[in-house]
């Protein structure tokens, strides 16, 4: 347990910093779904439309240190190449 108050301070900071990471990953992760789903179902202008919604969450991710930014490019990468896919 943290003892002193500078300690305590970075504990309540970390914790708001967690809930905030927590959600944006989370919103993220509903992007990168929604875009999966919708080229399973062979829904093209549905993935499209996904997935020019995504494309900035996931690069907003890379660039605030939630996930690595190649990670995020990657993903992204993938991503377009499915949906391109789609006949």
């Amino acid at each position: 347990m943290a003892n002193t108050k500078s300690a305590k301070k970075m504990v309540r900071k970390i914790e708001r910093r967690t809930e905030r990471n927590r959600d944006q990953r989370s919103r993220m992760r509903t992007f990168i779904r929604r875009v999966e789903e919708a080229v399973v179902a062979g829904n093209k202008d549905e993935a499209v439309e996904a997935l020019r919604i995504a494309q900035p969450a996931i690069a907003k991710a890379g660039q605030k240190g939630l996930m690595h930014k190649r990670t995020a490019s990657r993903k992204v990468s993938r991503l377009s190449k499915s949906v391109s896919a789609i006949v």
